[in-house]
């Protein structure tokens, strides 16, 4: 019997992000498909609780609570892991937030947090986990950008530049540790019904403004993301590095 590539079983995933939202749908996911999941937020409890569900779901799971912008406590907690649980065999840096002001009178300070969550933070837990995939020759990075990668609104300069900095730092990892056995690929969501969202899934005229900019005529929901997460993260993808996948309803694909 030929093995199923997209079998997850025994391998090591981390997720940050994912007490809540996107990041508990592909935290989710995995576990579904194999993985041992390890799930990552700021908040204890709420950390807690999520890998308490997933572990009610049958899927082995555990809180590793850590805040992503923080470069010393990632490291330290990566190698927590390394060292009590295995080699995290799949990275999923999906932690992010948004913040919305026009241009002229958006915060510094507000800039350098989107900044520093969306995009830094990719940076900062990357790393740790790729010193210790590198002497392996193995590991899948997935890195969730955005539809914003491509495409740009107002309100959200520094969101879009985020995100298209992701793409692209994503690229990079890809050129620079293909030739070391590690992919990197990118996860591209299109709208969502999120916590993130709340504001515009509940905006008549911009919901009714989506449906009729997207093929497919509706928002997107979370659970759909999972298997776009499976497949790079498995031997399914073994060939697959340094591609953005858009998971969008065919938004970006649309005038």
């Amino acid at each position: 019997m030929v093995p199923n590539p997209f079998d997850l079983g025994g391998r090591i995933a981390l997720v940050t992000g994912s007490n809540r939202g996107i990041g508990r749908a592909l935290a989710l996911g995995l576990g579904k498909a194999g993985a041992r999941v390890v799930v990552n937020g700021r908040g204890a409890a709420q950390t807690a609780a999520a890998a308490a569900e997933l572990a009610e779901l049958g899927i082995e799971a555990r809180a590793a609570v850590f805040d992503v912008t923080d470069p010393g406590a990632a490291a330290r907690e990566i190698d927590r892991i390394e060292a009590e649980m295995g080699p995290i065999d799949i990275l999923v840096n999906n932690a992010g937030m948004q913040q919305r002001a026009p241009i002229e009178t958006f915060p510094l300070a507000a800039l350098r947090q989107v900044m520093e969550t969306n995009l830094m933070s990719a940076f900062y837990v990357s790393q740790p986990v790729i010193r210790h995939m590198v002497p392996r020759a193995r590991g899948a990075i997935v890195n969730v950008c955005s539809v914003m990668s491509e495409l740009g609104r107002p309100t959200i300069v520094p969101y879009t530049a985020s995100k298209g900095g992701l793409k692209m730092m994503t690229r990079g990892l890809a050129a620079e540790l293909g030739p070391k056995g590690i992919r990197v690929n990118g996860i591209a969501p299109g709208y969502f019904r999120t916590e993130l969202n709340e504001a515009l899934v509940e905006d008549p005229e911009f919901s009714g403004w989506l449906t009729k900019r997207t093929p497919m005529g509706r928002w997107g929901d979370v659970e759909e993301l999972a298997g776009a997460a499976v497949f790079l993260a498995s031997d399914a993808a073994s060939f697959v590095t340094g591609q953005i996948l858009y998971v969008d309803g065919g938004m970006t694909s649309a005038v």
